[in-house]
């Protein structure tokens, strides 16, 4: 298997890269909004994680949404303990790049965010998302509760029937129960912040999620 198509499938947890006990130093400071991306956070939040392709475009739409108290990335839902940023893009981690997103149900509410989520990339694409090929691209939801798991699922449901009406195919997007979040180094978070030119690859199919 050439390396192009080795990145396009996950490895199993026998192949994945060994990691390393110590977790990574990361400025637990956002770049933007001066809150903490790491618990404890404020009272009465919640919060869920989400990838959509390359992180820092999808982070920025997500800490410019109001009710957003605060977001992070990092890697999620792969084997590879305390991975780096080039041990994911290595595609022997298993892990995505994610965006942590910690939000006031009380401002926001979850069908919303999940609506900006689904029209913000293309969840039809599997292990890509345009340009970007490889598993850490792939379009992912991973809840912190039974509540939020029943919602997107239901919301998968409609946004499916949106796309199939319009001729797209099937959405690809992983939705499980959050694991373990790593968090990226902290030239990654808030990255666009920190660097308003930088690469953006956040971009939609342009089909309107139902009850958006």
């Amino acid at each position: 298997m050439n390396t192009l198509n080795q990145k396009l499938h996950l490895p199993t947890p026998e192949q994945a890269l060994p990691g390393r006990e110590q977790s990574l130093a990361v400025d637990s400071t956002h770049f933007v909004t001066g809150e903490s991306i790491k618990p404890p956070f404020q009272p009465n939040s919640s919060w869920f994680l989400l990838g959509m392709g390359c992180f820092w475009g999808a982070e920025r739409l997500f800490w410019q949404t109001p009710g957003v108290i605060s977001t992070a990335v990092g890697y999620s839902a792969g084997f590879t303990p305390n991975p780096t940023y080039e041990e994911v893009c290595s595609g022997l981690t298993g892990h995505n790049e994610v965006v942590l997103v910690v939000y006031e149900p009380a401002s926001i509410c979850f069908e919303d965010l999940l609506a900006l989520f689904w029209q913000s990339h293309d969840p039809t694409q599997g292990m890509r998302q345009g340009n970007d090929r490889g598993t850490q691209y792939r379009s992912g939801l991973y809840l912190s509760t039974a509540e939020q798991m029943d919602q997107a699922l239901n919301s998968k449901q409609s946004y499916q029937r949106a796309l199939s009406a319009v001729g797209f195919g099937g959405i690809t997007t992983e939705i499980l129960r959050a694991g373990q979040f790593y968090y990226a180094e902290t030239y990654h978070q808030q990255y666009l912040a920190k660097n308003p030119s930088g690469y953006c690859g956040i971009g939609g199919t342009g089909v309107v999620c139902p009850g958006a």
